[in-house]
């Protein structure tokens, strides 16, 4: 009986043995399943997390889009007001994120809170300002000086022996001049402290040039663009004209590496312009046309888009082109056409607003008179649409995404634009 029982005991002790040795690696291998488990676990909880949140930021960056996008402002307030001096005011231009403000006496240099950064007065009868960059250059039209300026002050005075009938301003401080003579015109360029350059270009009307209309330098002064006009078989026609002022222009005749006339046959150009350095354009009177000196030897026209209707205004920025023209058989009397630099249409809206002014600035088109304005967005949207107790003389983007810079003769104010318009 004993031995049975010892037999027994001894069989479980055994059979006992071989569940814990069999058993062990059994247990470690659950083990490490179980902790792969939760780390999964772990990590798609972190990813649902992950995409919760950014499916939020995406939704708020939707939602701020929109707001900035469709919202249509109909109210402000007053963010500050700066009563101004208007003396012999003559304009405003847009200056880096600032405006530089010029009269017959004198300029100054304003920040975005109205503060004169500085003052530099001066005599001219008949000023014209021109600004590129973080440079400026004020002349004297019909008169024999002209004031370059940076951001910090005046950097130099070009004082001419013939009288100045237009002149262009590089992002680096050089200026180019049209100056008149009795029987021929020149173009003279200048340093930023006012010294002349050893360039000068001479135009005649019945000359392979032509009489010189307009001018633009490219902002880092080594082009500049000329519109001409020219007799072709005694018709009066227009001419665009490239000249390169690098080295690669040097062995070239006027430094003049480009020149297009027959997209201006019995046409005359009236303005040019410079919108950085490889694209520029060329407003006549029935196109605008845009072009590309990628290749500095051979600018090429890449664009030009017929206009039948009457130009009433051009105005344009680094990264626009903006055409106002006569719309008679459309609802609307008037349409805005912008474009990108390549010529490529932004939009094109109708509109029956009573407008004096006309400007791009940032993603914007702000249309104003002497007493209201309306502020387009680059989809064609009406932004804002008010009126001023104040004569108004620039108008200009704010220092926030709501806010605009409004500026007349005698003050100069921001004002926020708030809730209280509307969805379109």
């Amino acid at each position: 009986m004993i031995d049975r029982n010892s037999m027994n005991r001894e069989i479980k002790k055994n059979q006992l043995r071989r569940q814990i040795v069999s058993s062990s690696p059994q247990d470690g291998t659950d083990s490490q399943e179980i902790i792969k488990k939760a780390l999964t676990r772990m990590k798609k909880r972190r990813i649902r997390i992950a995409l919760v949140l950014f499916l939020v930021l995406l939704a708020g960056a939707i939602g701020v889009y929109e707001y900035f996008t469709l919202y249509q402002y109909t109210q402000y307030g007053v963010a500050w007001n700066k009563d101004m001096n208007e003396g012999s005011y003559v304009g405003y231009l847009s200056f880096g994120s600032n405006v530089l403000k010029y009269s017959k006496d004198g300029a100054s240099y304003l920040d975005s809170q109205g503060k004169e950064v500085w003052i530099q007065s001066y005599e001219m009868k008949s000023p014209r300002a021109y600004v590129n960059g973080n440079y400026a250059a004020i002349a004297d039209q019909q008169g024999n000086s002209i004031y370059i300026f940076d951001k910090s002050g005046k950097t130099g005075i070009a004082t001419t022996v013939l009288p100045v009938v237009k002149a262009t301003v590089s992002s680096y401080g050089v200026v180019a001049a049209i100056l008149e003579d009795s029987t021929s015109n020149y173009i003279y360029f200048f340093k930023r402290d006012g010294s002349v350059l050893d360039v000068k270009i001479k135009a005649l009307l019945g000359g392979i040039s032509g009489y010189p209309v307009d001018i633009s330098l490219s902002p880092d002064g080594t082009q500049l663009i000329g519109a001409y006009a020219y007799l072709k078989n005694g018709t009066l026609n227009g001419r665009v004209a490239f000249h390169n002022f690098a080295e690669i222009g040097k062995n070239v005749n006027d430094r003049l590496v480009g020149g297009f006339d027959e997209p201006y046959d019995s046409s005359l150009v009236a303005q040019v312009q410079f919108l950085d350095d490889t694209y520029s354009c060329a407003f006549a009177d029935n196109s605008v046309s845009f072009y590309s000196t990628k290749n500095e030897l051979s600018p090429e026209l890449i664009r030009q888009v017929a206009v039948e209707e009457e130009i009433r205004s051009v105005f344009y920025s680094e990264k626009y082109v903006g055409l106002i023209v006569s719309n008679p058989e459309g609802e609307n009397p008037y349409r805005l056409d912008v474009y990108k630099p390549n010529g490529n249409l932004v939009f094109s809206k109708g509109f029956q607003y009573q407008y004096t002014h006309a400007d791009i600035d940032g993603d914007h088109v702000i249309l104003y008179n002497e007493d209201s304005c309306r502020v387009y967005n680059m989809s064609g949207r009406l932004k804002f649409a008010g009126t001023f107790d104040f004569p108004i003389s620039k108008i200009r983007n704010g220092r926030f995404p709501n806010t605009l810079i409004v500026t007349g003769p005698q003050n100069m104010k921001e004002i926020r634009l708030q809730i209280g318009g509307q969805y379109q």
